[in-house]
């Protein structure tokens, strides 16, 4: 029966294609089936995905959320990816242009790593203090983040979304109870941390909450009538969906999940973990690159980065060891020059200022797209980290770099305030993620794709080393906290391995983190607590950006005074992600026509 559908399927396909499979596609044409089937991939799976619809501007689903840890979903999920990778099996490479073959590799690693995964059994920890709905949920109810709320309608979607949450949530502790059934548990101090979040969200104060916001900014367009329906239904959802929702998650997991979750901090120790590790490595840094060279790798950055910083602090003259020096650039009043959170977004934009002039001769393709910078939210301040969202393809909504700013006068200049804004804004994600989204000629399931980490991190991680060459760092204390920056990448290297297949604690993972880079133990505690939540995610930053790294030096080596780096950068973003093996194909082939 199943053969018969994934036959039956294919035919629709096709029948949608409006053209047939053939085998004598020329090299320099683009083949339409397959830009066909591409389509229709794309579009299935945005049904499949309608929280990821809504982040790139599709609204088409703002009313749909699923359970997508379930077993039936994930069923669904498995037979989708299934269909479209027998279909693009039929494809010989041989026959297609260098574009459609590109695209073809792509999608063939995306279709078999994404069934690979759907084996594994992390379905039953649906959520924890990091990656987590009830989070998602509170950004996107805030009126804040993507969910449009600008139309009666897009008051309408985000009802049924807050409706199908309290569905989610009820799945989410059945799944949790299974792996309390199954050894498939998250550790304690993880669990702890969700607690707060959830109870954030029972206030009692209705007009205070953060899912009233919408109902503070109801469009002045519409009628009375709306606006009064929509303020009863708000209130009504969140009085008797939302905070019943939060309050019975926060008593599961506080009162049953809590007393039996783990006290081992590494995936290895539940059932499957060594196997969901491997996975996890291979997906995050798309090589199959062994998890013990990763460590050495690790720990040799770590051995080279260390000696950079020691000259740094012979440089400005200080007396004491490498630790002392944390210590003083930590703690010295003089790198907290700011009042207010205005002023440490302006110190932000005087960054972008500074180096104008340099970029404009390292990339010769740049975005349309509008970017900001902003302060973080407050409801999320305190865990969050500094981060990029995405622009919409169509520049409605610009690319936002946001600051969490918790207390001005505490913010530090030497955390890095010029790398982070290198690789969290420009050139870094805002170019690369609004690059590829204005690219037309991209297949759409690759032009708003959210995949291949080792790419998109990477070249973040890699803009940061731009510094120098864009007029940067000439601070000795921000290059200080650029080298910082680094060494917390390889760090990252060391403790996401040993956390995971040598059996190293939480605490034993957090003092090696700050014995080798300026950090605070709360900031330790939350950076090794987001590694022991998911897992193998950290290790895609160094990876990609020590690729990206080598290619540059191998082609300026090889090519001499042929070598340009803004065709290289230009070249790197074209196209857009894809798993590291694909890329250095790609940049191979464009170094021989140079």
């Amino acid at each position: 029966m199943k053969a018969l559908y994934i036959i039956l399927s294919m035919a629709a396909i096709t029948a949608v294609a409006g053209c047939k499979l053939s085998s004598n596609n020329q090299h320099h044409t683009a083949n339409t089936e397959l830009a066909a089937l591409f389509d229709k991939y794309y579009e299935e799976r945005l049904q499949l995905f309608p929280l990821e619809a809504t982040a790139v501007g599709d609204n088409r689903y703002n009313h749909k959320l699923y359970a997508d840890f379930t077993d039936t979903y994930r069923n669904k999920l498995k037979e989708f990816y299934n269909r479209y990778l027998t279909y693009a099996t039929k494809f010989s490479p041989k026959t297609l242009n260098e574009k459609d073959h590109l695209n073809h590799q792509v999608f063939m690693y995306e279709l078999k790593i994404n069934l690979e995964g759907l084996n594994l059994n992390d379905n039953y920890m649906p959520a924890n203090q990091f990656y987590a709905l009830p989070l998602t949920m509170g950004q996107l109810g805030s009126g804040q983040g993507n969910q449009p709320f600008k139309t009666v309608a897009d008051y309408n979607n985000w009802l049924q979304r807050m409706k199908a949450f309290t569905v989610w949530a009820d799945s989410a502790i059945v799944y949790f109870k299974k792996g309390l059934n199954s050894n498939v548990v998250l550790p304690k101090s993880l669990v702890q941390k969700m607690l707060p979040q959830l109870h954030d969200m029972v206030t009692t104060n209705l007009t205070k909450h953060l899912f009233y916001g919408p109902i503070n900014t109801l469009p002045a367009t519409f009628s009375t009538s709306d606006k009064q329906t929509i303020t009863a239904n708000y209130t009504a959802a969140i009085q008797q969906q939302i905070i019943p929702t939060y309050k019975k998650l926060h008593h599961f997991l506080a009162q049953d999940y809590l007393p039996k979750a783990r006290t081992t901090s590494g995936i290895n120790s539940v059932a499957g973990g060594g196997d969901m590790y491997n996975y996890l490595v291979r997906l995050n840094t798309s090589t199959n690159t062994p998890t013990e060279n990763i460590y050495q790798l690790g720990l040799s950055e770590v051995k080279r980065i260390k000696a950079e910083m020691e000259k740094v602090k012979t440089q400005v003259g200080f007396t004491g060891n490498i630790a002392a020096f944390f210590e003083f650039m930590k703690t010295d009043k003089q790198f907290m020059p700011y009042k207010t959170p205005q002023e440490v977004l302006a110190a932000f934009q005087t960054i972008h200022q500074t180096m104008k002039p340099q970029l404009n001769t390292m990339f010769n393709q740049v975005p349309k797209t509008p970017f900001e910078i902003r302060q973080t939210e407050a409801f999320r301040a305190a865990s969050a980290s500094a981060e990029y969202n995405q622009g919409s393809a169509d520049g409605s909504r610009p690319g936002i770099f946001y600051v969490p700013i918790i207390d001005a006068t505490k913010f530090n200049i030497t955390s890095g305030m010029e790398s982070l804004f290198l690789h969290e804004a420009i050139p870094g994600h805002h170019y690369q993620i609004s690059l590829q989204q204005e690219d037309t000629l991209l297949p759409k399931f690759r032009r708003f794709a959210i995949g291949n980490n080792a790419y998109v991190e990477g070249w973040a991680l890699y803009c940061e080393s731009l510094g120098k060459e864009l007029g940067l760092y000439t601070n000795p204390y921000q290059y200080m906290g650029a080298l910082g920056d680094e060494m917390h990448r390889a760090i990252r290297l060391v403790v996401d391995v040993a956390l995971h297949t040598k059996g190293i604690t939480r605490e034993e993972a957090i003092a090696y983190m700050m014995a080798n880079e300026p950090i605070s133990e709360a900031g330790a505690t939350a950076e090794i607590e987001r590694y022991m939540a998911i897992p193998a995610q950290a290790l895609s930053y160094k990876i990609g950006a020590l690729k990206i790294s080598a290619l540059r030096t191998k082609y300026s080596e090889q090519l001499g005074a042929k070598f340009k780096l803004a065709k290289f950068h230009d070249a790197i973003l074209k196209d857009g992600s894809m798993p590291l093996n694909v890329l250095e194909t790609k940049m191979n082939e464009w170094a021989k026509k140079q």
